[in-house]
């Protein structure tokens, strides 16, 4: 089968640590001003370390310049360029058409990827990016499958294209949105969005021979979160997507934690993988298990399968699968002891009259080592975790046994965050890697 690229969202170095450890082939990111996430975790001296980092490892990373610029942006935009062109990312993903001017003309060696911001849903779309330039098109998130073959069979041979299969979706097209701006005076095109879509409302009806009289249709205590949509989810139809030869399959979610890029990357990397090794056997079910796992809205394939399809927003406005948090990420190896425990063996030898069997006492040897771990919630004594092992789609499940403070050694019962960082010692059922990450049962 063709390879297909998972890339995965990445709001920081370490995030992109993460999403490259569990499985990503690329990951996309920017700096806060010049991307749509103003609060992602990225400066310029982390977005050099992780091109760098990326390239070493034979990974690739794909930059974001993709708001719609005012006149006062250009010069920040044009130094950043210069910036690209000597740091060669994959590719940078633009929308705004004077940014793209000022990517040719500065960053001129450097591919360019055209956002979904752009809003391409059609065959014409692509060709037009394609002769101005594009090495790659991301598609419209409102596409449905036919669409997307039908421009797989026609588009230029050597134009990529890129679609989303997991994560947020926008209540606008395409997530160009003036609601956040009207309401908050955060514009959503310049990466400063206030999410107005996923806030609760009231909602009243006036009668029309009687205004100014406002009667409260509620469907909660909370009101009705009208705007928000379910997170997209494309596991069951990975099969049609590869098949069909897209390029590229993206991950939404730069703000998400390292445990969500873990767990919604490892999910996917194993369903590629396991696909493109046995397509008849492929069951989405164990993949869909463990995205589950992960706090999200409800999921829905959007208009991939049906544009007729109504199951789209969240009206309650919550998030479901509290059953599972972050637990923690390995930091590192702290010390292995050694315990010795007795066991008694049955010997070959078997006296047949008395029916009895000899037994011998031997010391077996067990090797038990401490880790330290970057908490991210309440740990306990007791507690069920699961360790999520990249490209294992079965996590370990243990119970926490003992707990010791990260500074004293000394043990204790139980952990809460305190500071950014908080830390604990833990042993682990098995030989782990740093920046594995814990999931704990609830």
């Amino acid at each position: 089968m063709k390879p297909i690229e998972l890339l995965a969202p990445a709001g920081s170095f370490e995030k992109a640590k993460i999403a490259y450890l569990y499985g990503a082939d690329a990951i996309y990111c920017g700096t806060s001003s010049l991307s749509l996430r103003t609060r992602a975790d990225m400066d310029e001296e982390d977005l050099e370390k992780t091109i760098k980092y990326a390239h070493q490892i034979g990974k690739k990373v794909y930059v974001t310049l993709n708001i719609f610029a005012w006149d006062d942006k250009y010069e920040e935009i044009i130094a950043m360029a210069k910036k690209l062109e000597i740091l060669k990312p994959d590719g940078i993903i633009v929308a705004d058409v004077g940014v793209i001017d000022a990517i040719k003309q500065y960053a001129p060696s450097v591919p360019i990827n055209i956002s979904t911001q752009a809003n391409i849903i059609s065959l014409k779309d692509c060709e037009f990016w394609y002769r101005n330039g594009a090495k790659r098109v991301i598609m419209a998130r409102e596409m449905n499958k036919q669409q997307l073959k039908y421009i797989m069979e026609n588009k230029p041979k050597d134009l990529e294209i890129e679609i989303f299969v997991h994560g947020s979706i926008c209540f606008a097209f395409s997530g160009r949105c003036f609601l956040s701006d009207f309401l908050s005076c955060r514009s959503a095109n310049l990466g400063d969005c206030a999410q107005s879509c996923r806030w609760s409302y009231n909602l009243y009806a006036e009668e029309k021979n009687n205004p100014g009289q406002l009667m409260p249709i509620e469907t909660s205590k909370y009101g009705t979160s009208i705007f928000s949509s379910k997170d997209l989810c494309l596991i069951k139809e990975l099969p049609e997507i590869i098949d069909m030869g897209i390029d590229s399959l993206k991950i939404e979610g730069r703000l998400k934690t390292e445990y969500y890029i873990a767990s919604v990357i490892n999910a996917y990397r194993n369903a590629i993988d396991d696909y493109q090794k046995n397509p008849e056997n492929y069951d989405y079910t164990k993949y869909q298990k463990e995205l589950e796992k992960v706090k999200t809205r409800g999921l829905t394939t959007f208009y991939f399968n049906d544009r007729n399809n109504k199951d789209i927003q969240e009206y309650a406005g919550r998030q479901y699968n509290e059953q599972y948090e972050f637990g923690g990420k390995i930091v590192k190896s702290a010390e292995t002891k050694t315990i010795q425990t007795a066991q008694t063996i049955p010997t070959a030898q078997t006296v047949k009259t008395t029916k009895t069997m000899k037994t011998t006492q031997t010391t077996k040897t067990k090797k038990e080592e401490k880790y330290i771990i970057e908490i991210k919630n309440k740990l306990q004594v007791g507690d069920t975790l699961e360790l999520i092992i990249p490209n294992k789609i079965d996590p370990l499940t243990f119970k926490i046994e003992d707990l010791w403070d990260a500074e004293t050694d000394e043990p204790i019962t139980q952990i809460s965050p305190g500071v950014k960082g908080q830390q604990v010692k833990m042993t682990l059922p098995i030989a782990c890697q740093k920046d594995w990450i814990l999931r704990r049962k609830k």
